[in-house]
């Protein structure tokens, strides 16, 4: 419904569900929970996208010019995920986000002359989103989205190339996450690296029925209320983000 890949949800959820299993490693229950968040939005952006494609809501103009760099920037993101600072990269994160909610939420429009920028500079744009939604293991809709009704696309057509570049920057970042748990010793049995596949089977089942009723929904809803409630769920991110950074005992 929103254009997000859905690992502001799973992420938590399956962080609680796996340190609570004998069988994780506790030192490696985020990266498990992130791997595996990374594979199931394959399958996520797969069945949204289906629905805001028959909608005409998918700019592939923008798709093919930003996918290079969403695959290189989530492969490096998701390489260098247990090496970033986490709690640096995650308050500038939380700052970005409230920017972005405020901007959404009251309408601040851009001047009506800003329009897409060249190639390059898409491709460039899709390297940092890549990157950071890999380090986060998010679907990239809470950058993507915000930078297409920056540059005057109609929203409903930001969140359908949204949920398309999901899928590039799914594809590379669960790349990263089975590379570097490949080796890893001590994970759960039905592993492929940091990604647990009866979890992955379950949300899978679960989540590409849900996806396309979201992407229904969407197509639906006027444009200022689809704007306040994507506010609203960034501004669950940031407070989400921001407690576990500043929690007692946080990293």
């Amino acid at each position: 419904m929103l254009g997000i890949g859905g690992g502001l949800v799973m992420v938590p959820l399956l962080t609680m569900i796996f340190s609570a299993q004998t069988a994780f490693p506790t030192g490696e229950v985020l990266h498990i929970a992130l791997g595996t968040s990374m594979a199931a939005i394959i399958f996520t952006s797969l069945a949204s996208l289906r629905t805001h494609h028959q909608h005409s809501a998918v700019l592939w103009n923008v798709v093919s010019a930003i996918t290079p760099g969403i695959l290189l920037g989530t492969l490096a993101g998701a390489l260098l995920a247990s090496k970033v600072p986490v709690k640096a990269l995650g308050l500038f994160f939380t700052g970005f986000v409230c920017l972005v909610a405020v901007q959404m939420a009251f309408n601040l429009k851009p001047k009506p002359s800003r329009t897409l920028p060249g190639y390059g500079g898409i491709a460039a744009t899709g390297f940092g989103i890549g990157a950071l939604s890999a380090l986060v293991a998010i679907g990239g809709g809470s950058m993507t989205v915000p930078f297409l009704t920056w540059c005057n696309v109609r929203v409903q057509q930001a969140i359908g190339t949204s949920a398309a570049v999901g899928l590039p920057i799914a594809l590379g970042g669960t790349a990263g996450y089975l590379y570097n748990g490949w080796n890893v010793s001590g994970l759960p049995a039905g592993s492929l690296g940091f990604v647990y596949l009866p979890a992955l089977a379950g949300m899978v089942l679960a989540s590409t029925l849900t996806a396309r009723l979201g992407a229904r929904i969407a197509h639906r809803l006027p444009i200022m209320t689809l704007r306040r409630l994507f506010s609203a769920v960034l501004v669950l991110m940031a407070v989400k983000m921001l407690w576990g950074l500043l929690a007692p005992g946080a990293a």
